[in-house]
């Protein structure tokens, strides 16, 4: 096994419960077989929160990557391009920790609204973007895979589970529309 990567898989199980160790070679599979999404926490962006001024298209008013997080997203890049795995799509969060870390791994992203973040949005707009996940999720095709770049709050509203900077969650639709963990990815 890699030793920058470490691999948690769970099944089908919830993602509060005791995952078992499983080796990158499964998740890779996984990702081969298609009709998933890498939901992706972004890479280290030190520090908590943004700055109560921060806008949305300004990065400079924004917590960022730093080189740390920088290295932490051409990793990840190069761990999808070591197997042979592009996803079909790569969406970001609108906030620029985001973009940059799916620029980094990816070299392309397209912005979604509902990768954003819900701090500040009342709560009918982030239930719009869990619903908005949940049906992208279920659309994905067998044989296909995407990568979305988001934030920690996110991934706890449309999981009930979170991941650290620059970790991901390999996610399947459920039978009851809910996502199910198929893999915990973390490339460090």
């Amino acid at each position: 096994m890699d030793r920058r990567t470490v691999l948690i898989a769970s099944g089908a199980l919830p993602l509060l419960s005791r995952p078992a160790w499983a080796s990158t070679d499964e998740a890779a599979k996984a990702l081969q077989t298609g009709g998933c999404v890498v939901a992706l926490r972004h890479a280290l962006a030190p520090g908590t929160f943004d700055p109560p001024e921060f806008r949305i298209g300004d990065c400079s008013t924004q917590r960022n990557l730093d080189a740390t997080g920088r290295t932490q997203s051409t990793r990840i890049g190069a761990w999808f391009k070591d197997r042979g795995l592009t996803p079909s799509a790569v969406r970001s969060s609108p906030w620029c920790r985001c973009q940059d870390t799916a620029r980094l791994a990816f070299g392309r992203f397209d912005t979604w609204d509902a990768l954003g973040s819900p701090v500040g949005s009342d709560a009918a707009v982030n239930a719009g973007r869990v619903a908005a996940m949940r049906a992208a999720l279920a659309a994905v095709p067998a044989g296909r895979f995407e990568v979305w770049v988001t934030h920690n709050f996110v991934l706890s509203a449309f999981t009930g589970g979170g991941a650290s900077q620059g970790d991901g969650l390999v996610l399947r639709p459920g039978p009851d529309a809910q996502p199910q963990l198929v893999a915990r990815l973390s490339i460090v």
